[in-house]
């Protein structure tokens, strides 16, 4: 492929925005070091840079950029008179030899499992996945994890070391061992997601290419274990997703579930969600995201927001709560009871739960009460409300929302 200097420059910025993140899972595994992988990663590019003007960009970049980022890792460890620990690194390469990429299990999932062993402490698998998998930023996981980027920055060298030290393989586990390390995989694929769907942080209120990886990488799952919370959780994402196109308006700004144009969620994700869910419910062996995804379900089939059914989408929430208490839960539960019974009801329930304390920095929780109380007349309480969302949002467009709802409410 021909291309002019800022053609180039684009396609690469395509590349590393959509690939380094395979391109670097592959690395560790062929490398068996997390930062000398990706120190690979940033030379291989730089060296496109400086080879694809004069000579092209292969047919098959993925596979080109591994092979570039591994020799010159060779290099830099013949430099250092440690190339044998390379030798005996898994499936190395021949001096010449270009990786192809066939005929491989998914590297990425490889790293994920990786980051996920439970030898690692959950929040360092957490960390670890987001920064190595997703290409998040310390700074963005830091905002997400309400912590530190110094702490966050800590978690993920300390979990590179115990991979390292504890010669933690890099690989899928045996069936034997995976079922117990399933659920952290779940929740860490779930969690990336879920900034996918709704940023953290940044000027835009979704990241596209997120959710896309954690949907692949959950059909990635089910191939290899087709249980019913892994269906749950694949049926909750694609979903959410179905929703995509009617979530922002033009301007950017989220729009409210109810506001949304029910024509412009996606017909084929909503059926593949359906089926998986009743597939999961029929194995009673079912479990929060299976019932999560239940909820989904039902908003999915509703014609408009008055026609959802509400009581079912309550009750669903009761047995919800009953196998994973959470505040989280419990505020939804909320939302769903004042569509159901009417604000005032909901609005009591996120009060008791905000006096309680454990959603006093949650913004999503004081946008709620902010809404309930706008929808009451209660003009002061919805004005304080979407002041304190306010201080607490990091997201752009997710601002621009509550700041226009606040400038919307009648002047006292």
């Amino acid at each position: 492929m021909d291309l002019d200097s800022k053609q180039l420059e684009l396609h690469l910025e395509r590349l590393y925005r959509e690939e380094s993140r395979r391109v670097l899972a592959t690395l560790i595994r062929l490398l068996g070091d997390f930062d000398l992988a990706e120190e690979a990663l940033h030379e291989a590019f730089r060296a496109a840079l400086e080879q694809w003007p004069s000579q092209g960009v292969p047919a098959n970049p993925r596979a080109w950029l591994v092979s570039a980022g591994r020799f010159k890792a060779i290099d830099q460890l013949r430099r250092q008179a440690r190339f044998q620990a390379l030798e005996d690194s898994p499936e190395p390469l021949a001096e010449g030899e270009v990786w192809d990429g066939e005929h491989l299990e998914d590297d990425r999932l490889r790293l994920v499992f990786t980051c996920c062993h439970p030898a690692l402490a959950f929040e360092a698998q957490v960390a670890l996945t987001l920064r190595e998998v997703c290409d998040l930023t310390t700074e963005e996981i830091a905002r997400a994890f309400l912590a530190t980027p110094s702490t966050i920055a800590q978690r993920i060298v300390r979990a590179k070391n115990k991979i390292r030290d504890a010669r933690i393989p890099y690989e899928v586990p045996g069936r034997n061992e995976l079922a117990e390390r399933l659920q952290a995989v779940l929740q860490v694929v779930y969690l990336v997601f879920n900034e996918g769907y709704f940023a953290s942080s940044g000027a835009e209120l979704t990241r596209q290419h997120l959710s896309a990886e954690a949907i692949r990488l959950g059909r990635l799952l089910l191939e290899l274990l087709p249980e019913a919370e892994v269906q749950g959780l694949l049926a909750l994402m694609l979903l959410h997703e179905s929703r995509r196109a009617a979530r922002t308006s033009a301007a950017g700004e989220p729009i409210l579930l109810e506001e949304q144009d029910r024509s412009l969620w996606d017909k084929v994700l909503i059926a593949e969600g359906e089926a998986l869910v009743l597939a999961a419910l029929q194995s009673r062996r079912f479990g929060p995201y299976s019932l999560q995804a239940a909820i989904a379900a039902v908003h999915a089939e509703a014609a408009s927001m008055d026609a959802t059914d509400w009581v079912q989408i309550v009750g669903l929430y009761d047995v919800l709560l009953r196998a994973t208490p959470s505040p989280v839960i419990e505020l939804n539960r909320a939302v769903a009871l004042a569509m159901r019974d009417g604000p005032a009801a909901g609005l009591q329930l996120i009060e008791a739960l905000l006096a309680r304390g454990e959603l006093a920095d949650y913004h999503l929780a004081h946008a709620a009460c902010a809404d309930l109380n706008r929808r009451l007349g209660h003009w002061a309480a919805a004005r304080a409300a979407y002041q304190r969302a306010l201080q607490l949002s990091q997201q752009g467009a997710d601002r621009q929302f509550l700041e226009r709802r606040l400038a919307e409410l009648p002047t006292m």
